[in-house]
């Protein structure tokens, strides 16, 4: 399944705030219940709502919330109403201020979570609460996109890292083998490559793969000093990150540099009719798995990919780091927030405690989805795959929490930089040039 996120441009994310701000109060986002768990008897029946963005979440466990809740909810229903990740940031614009209409319980994107938070959209979730739905043990990374000042909104939904998919055939016949550093895989996958063959199939405007190499330098796209946000591409970590992905672009994809949002793993399957693969190597969520394989029916009769059943034709590896072990990728994945408008705060709140309950987060595991609980992680280890996908999350990145990144994403300010730097240009060049534009808009202003 492909699955890409576009968020709204600026424009969008300023209106959100300025509408926001006049439905809170002067201390900020709506504040949580106490968090205590809340007798349904005690509760007022009501039908509340919960939007999930795109297929992610399986039939099977949206059944299970909708049965879940309302046996633990006599007389109350949720209904769930899937968005499409393309308009979510323009709907949810629109719906979250306004009380008649919001959703009372939403799925967002963790590099989207900053902005809403910043701007108040969210209710706040209690110490209490939190401690309740798993504390600690929930993914850092995103508890803190979904936070502002120390303060939570927003918890980690699911996760999904990333890592490099390949032809295990292809390799197998050049004598290569899995590399051990950065550098070593750059090597290998030039070398694969042909006029008719990528060795590693990357789009130039694909920078959600390409800041890996930032981070396993030890760059930073950002940091916070005092109450501001600083772009930091021109830091010498991040430039020598940026120049080796401009090498192993150069020297190993055939893809044009205005490429963006690509189905790579088509790229690393026969084509129907026989013919050979374009790409030695792809980089992707774990997900990924289930669009590569051979064509096989399945019990309803449709033709789908076998999950790289072949293993002596497909396989997997974790990006290697600098200096040997695991790069630190970025992390996909979404987090969930109570609505501030929302008129049913207790009903929602008892949804989140089904969704982050034990039993859903080992659905979540089971279905390929890295769950928010990372004491459930363990349930998606049961094959390489699972396996490559927790060791990966835990070595992973997000994107910076700061309040205008949603506003970045939607302008598609990276995708600009990592054509530049795929057109050849001198990246420290390219850098400084950005960082000018981007730290403005990091902190909410016009670019």
């Amino acid at each position: 399944m492909r699955r890409t996120r576009t968020v709204v441009a600026a424009a969008s994310t300023i209106t959100l705030a300025l509408t926001l701000a006049a439905c809170s109060t002067d201390d900020g986002p709506a504040e949580s219940t106490d968090g205590e768990n809340t007798d349904s008897a005690e509760v007022e029946p009501a039908d509340i709502t919960l939007w999930v963005a795109g297929g992610d979440t399986p039939d099977e466990l949206r059944t299970y919330l909708v049965d879940t809740f309302a046996e633990e909810n006599p007389g109350s229903t949720l209904s769930i109403e899937e968005q499409d990740w393309g308009d979510l940031v323009t709907k949810l614009t629109t719906a979250l201020p306004d009380a008649a209409n919001t959703p009372d319980v939403v799925e967002i994107g963790n590099t989207q979570s900053p902005t809403f938070t910043n701007a108040g959209a969210f209710r706040e979730i209690s110490p209490e609460l939190y401690e309740e739905l798993g504390g600690d043990n929930l993914l850092p990374s995103f508890v803190e996109a979904g936070s502002v000042d120390g303060t939570v909104y927003a918890l980690p939904y699911y996760f999904g890292s990333r890592y490099m998919f390949f032809r295990a055939d292809i390799w197998d016949e050049a004598g290569v083998e899995a590399p051990e550093t950065l550098a070593e895989f750059t090597d290998v996958v030039s070398e694969l490559t042909t006029d008719e063959l990528s060795g590693f199939a990357m789009g130039g405007q694909d920078w959600r793969n390409g800041i890996s190499w930032v981070f396993a330098h030890g760059g930073e796209l950002a940091v916070k000093e005092g109450d501001q946000w600083v772009s930091t591409l021109s830091d010498p970590n991040t430039v020598a990150g940026l120049e080796m992905w401009q090498d192993v672009y150069e020297g190993a994809s055939n893809l044009p540099a205005t490429e963006r949002d690509v189905a790579y793993w088509d790229f690393m399957n026969d084509a129907e009719d026989g013919g050979a693969p374009e790409a030695a190597t792809i980089m992707a969520p774990g997900w990924a798995r289930w669009s590569i394989g051979d064509l096989v029916e399945n019990d309803e009769g449709d033709m789908v990919r076998d999950g790289m059943a072949d293993e002596s034709t497909f396989d997997i590896f974790a990006l290697p780091g600098v200096d040997g072990g695991l790069a630190p990728v970025f992390a996909g994945g979404s987090n969930m927030a109570v609505s501030a408008q929302s008129q049913h705060p207790e009903l929602s709140e008892n949804l989140l405690r089904i969704i982050y309950s034990d039993e859903y987060q080992t659905m979540l595991a089971e279905n390929g989805l890295g769950p928010a609980n990372t004491e459930f992680a363990s349930a998606m280890a049961t094959d390489k795959f699972g396996e490559v996908t927790v060791a990966t999350a835990e070595a992973s990145k997000l994107t910076p929490a700061a309040p205008g990144w949603a506003a970045v994403e939607g302008a598609f300010v990276y995708e600009e930089l990592f054509q530049k730097i795929a057109e050849g240009g001198d990246v420290t060049e390219i850098a400084a040039e950005f960082d000018e534009k981007l730290t403005p808009m990091l902190n909410g202003q016009a670019g």
